[in-house]
């Protein structure tokens, strides 16, 4: 019995003893192992990263496409479908395009200076507006209107040494409402606007706040610029008597060759002799010796010149007589 007493307090004492040895092992070997375990933890993300970084690197570029290709496929639901139909009305508008014609001529007098005369009475542009527009639905129905817009808020003056218009103070232009001059052909199906030339060559601008006869307000000395809007048919607006711009279904365009200073008369000479020599209508200012022909012929026509005559015979006979 005492043997075996002894045998079990030392298997006892061994046991306790291992435990404790034991439990003073774990603490290191928890330390080391979790070491190890970071230290490749660490090295398996850094490989990780490595090999993702290579892998996502040339997809970085495509995704700004992704706002103009995520309405092909309407998968993601109802809000990506809106999404996707409001780009694509966004898309059908930007595929209308208009072109200016005579944009070389237009290009000459820009690079000189265009002036375009206004007076109380209403004065036409010239060089026109005309324009050609395409991308237009053909079944529906558009308005196109024109309106002059400043373009800035300063006043000019011409300075005749330099042959330059300088900036002579600011401005404002809240005094005079804009105007927008409907094209008489308005509204009409897509399909004619597209077909035909638009020109604005009736629109006449003026100096007269008090204009009552539809002409487009302008201050002398002042830059602008044309305007042409494109307008769907609404049945909830009258376009037709139009003092501002919808908010919506209007397409606008603007030509930076179109650009001019108001004046009431040409301050600089090649303006004016590249609009006589342009001007189909100022064959007066281009022929004066043709036009003396035909007023000497106007007057040849006319029966109340023998009558003049005769008076002019009668006064110098009483001349003599008395």
């Amino acid at each position: 019995m005492a043997l075996s007493s002894r045998a079990h307090a030392f298997s006892v004492e061994a046991l306790v003893g291992k435990s404790s040895k034991r439990k003073s092992q774990d603490p290191r070997e928890e330390v080391q192992t979790d070491l190890k375990e970071e230290n490749s933890r660490e090295q398996r993300e850094a490989r990780r990263n490595s090999v993702v970084g290579k892998s996502q690197q040339p997809e970085k570029q495509p995704k700004t496409e992704s706002s103009t290709t995520t309405f092909s496929g309407c998968g993601g639901g109802s809000s990506s479908c809106s999404n996707g139909n409001s780009q694509k009305n966004l898309e059908e508008d930007d595929v209308i395009q208009m072109e200016l014609q005579g944009s070389e001529l237009w290009k000459r007098f820009y690079d000189i200076g265009t002036e375009m005369i206004i007076t109380k009475a209403g004065r036409r542009m010239f060089p026109s507006v005309r324009v050609k527009v395409k991308g237009l639905d053909p079944a529906k129905q558009y308005y196109v209107a024109i309106d002059v817009v400043p373009v800035d808020s300063k006043r000019y003056r011409y300075v005749y040494h330099s042959s330059q218009w300088m900036v002579a103070g600011n401005t404002d232009h809240s005094c005079i409402s804009p105007r927008f001059y409907i094209h008489p052909d308005s509204p009409c199906s897509g399909e004619t606007w597209m077909q035909q030339i638009i020109s604005f060559d009736r629109v006449k601008l003026t100096n007269n706040e008090m204009d009552d006869r539809g002409h487009i307000i302008l201050q002398s000395m002042h830059k602008y610029k044309p305007r042409v809007h494109v307008m769907e048919q609404n049945s909830r607006v009258d376009l037709s008597q139009i003092q501002c711009l919808p908010a919506e279904g209007v397409k606008t365009f603007s030509f930076k060759e179109t650009e001019f200073t108001t004046v009431t008369a040409y301050q600089n000479q090649q303006i004016t002799k590249l609009k006589i020599d342009r001007n189909p209508f100022a064959k007066g200012f281009r022929d004066p010796g043709r036009n003396k022909d035909v007023f000497d012929g106007h007057l040849e026509t006319n029966t109340w010149r023998p009558s003049l005559m005769l008076e002019l015979k009668t006064f110098g006979a009483d001349s003599q007589s008395a």
